[in-house]
């Protein structure tokens, strides 16, 4: 027994050395990526605004739908959703590598190119200097910024790993790994081959098609799927059900994953053999899909009364089930018969709240609630705003996305329909506009709770108590 209390000691105190290596620089990227949340928030209900009240900021040009919702994406995906990512793959890249971080102001100085072009891409955007290139807003400037910014901060995953312990890597690591080899050379292939003008007319589309479905799945999904197969076993204090299961899982998810992506150009100018392709691929991205599903209830079974307790476990469980839901809808979507209904509408922008939103920061969340407490010493201070957070996102995401692919699946059909009018395909879409801008109003309620709570954890306002702030479950007193 002596012996098992000293390692014990010994595995805390290499676990606390591990946090304190890494923990300004972890927190610096948490507190950039909420102000990101609170900026894409309040650009993403401003445009949702302008779609059914359009005097609204009518006198300001940079104000315009076209440019306030580009910039709306630009925020979300590559300032909340890739910052957050970053700083939680450092993260877990130290804890699972064992590898204190050397040199925390490199990665500081590397949040700070990136950030830096990021806002110089928004503001671009904004004064209406955007790209033409759907998904390829960003110009060759601010990509450089963020090239180079990244560089700094993506070595860094190779850096931890080329040093970590001996031993299996776990499946974690390798999602992260992966992500962060795989981030830097689509971004940088596909920016240096638009800027350049190397390709010509529908080229370009073939590229930013590519882009973007290498940036959901190899950016967004790999680095989400990592912290769920870290976090939701860690909480439920157990192993992964099936590494089995997880390795099948993995490399299917990276051989086919890059197929998938020209399921976006169906019905356009691209040879029929490379969609069909595609949508086979899709077919296929069901192993890890499935493999990733049944690890997690899996590994929960038995332990499931922990989802009323845990704010880490109900933001992780609520991000897989989304995954699930995600992967389902594209699956369908990628079917020509699907397609031809809803590919001019917003079913596509429905699909992108589902992943980045639901998915993707559903888990960041419940990867903030669980590190940030290890980072700065002490616990969050009120359960009850967590669960107001929690509540906000859940609904508000869900309602988001839910009313986008509803609007586009009836706006489909109306514009399929040879009797009915291009107006009343206008009109079925206008109804779903209130309840969208309402859906960012719950979304940007639950985000400043979110950002005062994490406000007050940085000010080292929280419970002093070494057990991590819990709910209460039903029926409890």
């Amino acid at each position: 027994m002596s012996d098992n209390g000293a390692d014990e000691k010994k595995l805390a105190l290499e676990r606390s050395n591990l946090d304190a290596s890494c923990s300004g620089a972890v927190l610096w990227f948490f507190t950039s990526a909420i102000g990101w949340l609170l900026l894409s928030t309040l650009l993403g209900l401003v445009s949702s605004l302008k779609l059914h009240i359009p005097d609204f900021l009518g006198d300001c040009q940079y104000m315009s739908y076209g440019r306030v919702a580009p910039a709306y994406k630009l925020a979300l995906t590559y300032g909340w959703a890739s910052v957050s990512a970053m700083g939680v793959g450092i993260w877990l890249m130290s804890r699972l590598c064992r590898v204190p971080v050397r040199f925390p102001g490199m990665l500081k100085f590397g949040n700070l190119l990136w950030n830096s072009g990021l806002t110089l891409a928004i503001v671009l955007q904004i004064a209406g200097h955007g790209q033409a290139l759907e998904g390829m807003d960003i110009r060759t400037g601010p990509a450089v910024l963020m090239l180079a910014g990244y560089l700094l901060i993506g070595s860094w995953g190779a850096i931890l790993y080329r040093a970590r312990r001996s031993g299996p890597a776990y499946i974690s690591v390798w999602y992260l790994l992966g992500a962060f080899f795989w981030f830097p050379w689509f971004f940088g292939v596909a920016h240096c081959l638009t800027a350049r003008g190397a390709l010509q007319g529908v080229m370009n589309n073939v590229v930013a098609a590519w882009y973007q479905q290498g940036l959901s799945l190899f950016w967004l999904t790999a680095v989400g799927l990592a912290a769920a197969y870290y976090l939701i076993p860690k909480v439920v204090n157990r192993p992964v059900y099936s590494y089995n299961l997880a390795s099948v899982g993995f490399w299917s998810f990276a051989i086919v994953g890059g197929l998938t992506s020209l399921v976006r150009l169906s019905g356009g100018p691209v040879p029929a053999w490379m969609v069909t392709l595609s949508i086979a691929a899709n077919i296929v991205m069901l192993v890890p899909v499935l493999t990733a599903v049944v690890n997690f209830l899996a590994t929960v079974r038995g332990h499931s009364d922990l989802v009323y307790c845990s704010p880490t476990l109900r933001f992780s469980l609520f991000g897989a089930v989304a995954f699930a839901v995600t992967n389902v809808v594209a699956l369908a979507a990628s079917l020509r018969g699907v397609d031809r209904v809803v590919h001019f509408t917003q079913f596509a922008a429905g699909q992108y709240h589902l992943l980045t939103y639901s998915f993707f920061s559903m888990v960041m969340f419940g990867a903030i609630y669980y590190i940030t407490p290890r980072l700065v010493g002490c616990e969050w201070l009120s359960a009850t705003l967590i669960k107001f957070h929690f509540w906000g996102a859940a609904y508000g995401g869900s309602l988001l996305a839910g009313l986008l692919l509803i609007s586009g699946i009836f706006t489909g059909m109306a514009l399929a329909d040879p009797d009915a009018a291009f107006r009343q395909a206008l009109q079925m879409a206008q109804s779903y506009y209130f309840g969208q801008s309402l859906a960012y109003g719950i979304l940007g309620l639950g985000h400043w709770i979110f950002s005062l709570h994490f406000l007050l954890m940085l000010l080292r306002i929280g419970q002093p108590g070494t057990q991590p702030t819990r709910f209460s479950k039903p029926g409890a007193h």
